[in-house]
């Protein structure tokens, strides 16, 4: 029960890695809001550990303003922050990526966590604690070809978290991130380009423990970073990447 007690509120919750870090946080004993732009999804994973769904819209202030309300008024208080929503555009060369899905990948993997900071770190600056745990991607640490501007977004979160963990850390508050590598969640096609046998194979040849990520990890790793235990870890970017960026 490392979380008992405390309050978390986690954006994507209702699929992927998001659902793993919720349902981990809460049999680690918190209370947990699943906030999703897709709120039937929100509201089965809520169902499932007891939480409370949202339907939130991370690239958009006023829905993030909606989604900490909605948080204070149902737990009087944000003891933990998860940046999980993200998504990324299709594989190809980077002059061939569309304007709108340039301005989509950087409202949801980057605007996002400005938006996020305007209407939480307020109250846990009040409280004079908190934690932030900001999901980026070894894209950021370690780019591919032909994802330019998703790597740039991932990169950016990364840079974003070890600014926010200086400007945070007299105000109780601390900041950390999780590198993951692509994983069995609704993304992972968009990141290969097609979901075909040859297509994971291909992926999988370059992370030496041979395997995908997985929302239990992306829990396991959350969990210990948002805990007590890591009082002295902030400014971090923990790889869950099983070796792919040694």
């Amino acid at each position: 029960m490392r979380l008992e007690g405390k309050t978390a509120v986690i954006t994507g919750g209702g699929s992927g890695f998001g659902a793993g870090i919720a349902r981990k946080f809460a049999s680690e004993g918190a209370r947990v809001m699943v906030a999703d732009i897709n709120i039937e999804n929100a509201r089965k994973v809520a169902d499932e550990i007891g939480g409370v769904p949202q339907f939130t819209d991370v690239a958009f202030g006023g829905s993030v303003k909606d989604m900490a309300e909605a948080a204070i008024a149902a737990f009087d208080r944000i003891d933990i922050l998860v940046n999980n929503a993200g998504i990324t555009h299709l594989p190809e060369p980077m002059e061939d990526v569309s304007e709108t899905a340039f301005d989509r990948v950087f409202a949801v993997n980057a605007k996002s966590v400005y938006n996020t900071a305007l209407h939480v770190v307020p109250h846990m600056k009040a409280s004079r604690s908190g934690t932030i745990l900001n999901v980026a991607s070894t894209a950021g640490i370690s780019p591919r070809p032909r994802l330019t501007w998703y790597n740039a977004s991932k990169g950016w979160m990364i840079t974003a978290t070890r600014s926010m963990a200086v400007e945070l850390a007299p105000a109780g508050i601390r900041v950390n991130a999780l590198a993951p590598v692509a994983g069995e969640t609704p993304l992972l096609a968009s990141f290969m380009g097609e979901d075909t046998p040859e297509m994971r194979e291909k992926f999988l040849s370059t992370i030496p423990i041979g395997r995908f990520s997985t929302p239990e990890d992306m829990g396991n790793a959350a969990c210990y970073l948002c805990s007590d235990e890591a009082a002295m870890v902030t400014g971090s970017v923990l790889k869950v990447d099983g070796g792919r960026c040694i």
